[in-house]
């Protein structure tokens, strides 16, 4: 399954997810910027989209709310650690309250993977943040153990997490 993301004004891409009704797409927006995602196992139709294998999975798109996307750097040294990683997670994000759908985007054109979470609102993401979960999912963040303190540093630059909203 591969995962394409193009941006562009909020009017223009709901005449384009509008026009292929029959594909598997959501519309994100905030205050700065909207994106049109395409999940899919044929060819995309956007025209030169960003690009992502789909690794990893649960839940699905097609569900208003609250989009989570935390974008990772890594190097090419460190793509097999990063995603032996996230392949053998925990998987207690899928057990909390008010959660959609997770992704792991491997990137086909870049190096930036995604992790992207869908949630029912902004309430249930910020409660996950505070919870026993999140906890145990990140208790090796900042040690030798956890990725982040992994040696030789995969991450190529910082991470940053985007933020949007999901309308129907």
């Amino acid at each position: 399954m591969n995962l394409y993301i193009t941006s562009g004004t909020p009017d223009f891409l709901v005449k384009l997810k509008e026009k292929h009704q029959g594909e598997n797409m959501i519309l994100m927006n905030n205050n700065e910027s909207s994106l049109l995602v395409h999940e899919t196992d044929k060819k995309t139709v956007f025209s030169s989209p960003r690009k992502y294998e789909v690794i990893d999975s649960a839940g699905s798109l097609d569900h208003e709310g609250f989009a989570v996307l935390n974008n990772i750097p890594v190097t090419d040294e460190g793509r097999p650690l990063f995603e032996d990683r996230f392949l053998n997670r925990p998987r207690l994000i899928e057990n909390e309250p008010g959660f959609v759908a997770i992704r792991v985007l491997r990137p086909l054109s870049s190096n930036t993977y995604i992790i992207m979470t869908i949630w029912e609102n902004e309430g249930a993401f910020e409660n996950w943040q505070k919870s026993k979960a999140y906890e145990h999912a990140h208790k090796k963040r900042g040690t030798e153990a956890g990725i982040d303190g992994a040696r030789p540093n995969i991450f190529e630059s910082a991470s940053y997490v985007s933020k949007y909203y999901i309308e129907k």
